[in-house]
């Protein structure tokens, strides 16, 4: 009788530590579960943020400073998301070297006026969209035998080196002669001084051109084309970061922060997220 008794005992004890270990691991598995679903991600203190220099109005240097729309929301998803750009400075590249830097790790984060593709999206991460744009065609405010992408046929059209305005070009206009350079002042000059027909690039970068440097020099004609949209490019593999990045954009949308850099580079931020513009 007693050493039944004493094995009642035991299994009690024992059924008693397997159901307290279970809950232990139960307690411990909502508190992950609540983590992610509360915003609390595994991030650094710091990434290594890089930019183009020449993509007004989004970002080039003015007075030495960088300077533009996507340098002041990279800089607020920063804060709001809680982490440091290193060293306090957004690094510059060409545009077409900005992915392979994210391939190799040379760079963490970046925000270029880079448009959200299949293509690049198999090498690396994109944040939700943060701006819709669409290319356009420029051309010198006297011509009038270019008006739309079928009399790009047989014409040069300047655009720049690395951006989908070539690739579209390619696919499209087969006939046509395209001269791809590294900047953007490449590409205008060629415009201006008769060596390209026509430029064929992002529209908020060809209206920002003739509005400023351009002085109504250029005009643009034809459609809005392959309308796209922006994303922050990330190393592949960084969900958290992602994610941070992806709740501090909705963040700034909801308190009104995206509206006011949006405002201050684009003017009226009521056709929102620029729903008339794009792409490289």
């Amino acid at each position: 009788m007693e050493k039944g008794l004493r094995k009642l005992g035991v299994l009690a004890f024992l059924f008693g530590l397997v159901a307290l270990l279970a809950a232990c691991g139960t307690s411990d598995d909502g508190d992950s579960d609540s983590a992610a679903e509360d915003g609390d991600y595994d991030l650094e203190d710091a990434y290594t943020v890089v930019s183009d220099n020449s993509f007004v109005p989004f970002e080039f240097v003015e007075d030495g400073e960088l300077v533009g729309f996507d340098i002041e929301l990279i800089k607020a998803i920063a804060e709001e998301a809680g982490f440091a750009i290193e060293n306090d400075e957004i690094e510059t590249t060409n545009f077409d070297g900005i992915i392979p830097g994210l391939q190799t790790g040379q760079f963490e984060i970046a925000i270029a006026g880079m448009s959200i593709t299949e293509e690049r999206a198999k090498v690396i991460d994109f944040s939700d969209p943060y701006y819709e744009s669409g290319i356009a065609i420029g051309v010198l405010s006297d011509r009038d035998d270019i008006n739309g992408l079928e009399d790009l046929d047989g014409k040069t059209v300047a655009t720049r080196l690395g951006t989908t305005s070539g690739n579209y070009l390619r696919e499209h206009v087969p006939g046509a002669e395209i001269n791809e350079y590294e900047q953007m002042d490449q590409v205008y000059l060629a415009v201006e001084n008769g060596s390209a027909d026509a430029v064929m690039y992002d529209l908020p970068n060809i209206e920002y051109y003739i509005a400023t440097e351009g002085n109504g020099r250029l005009k643009v004609v034809g459609d809005l084309y392959q309308a796209e949209d922006y994303g922050i490019g990330i190393t592949a593999g960084n969900e958290d970061l992602v994610a941070a990045i992806n709740d501090a954009l909705a963040t700034l949308r909801e308190n009104g922060t995206y509206d006011e850099i949006y405002n201050k580079w684009f003017g009226d931020a009521s056709n929102g997220d620029a729903d008339e513009e794009e792409e490289k």
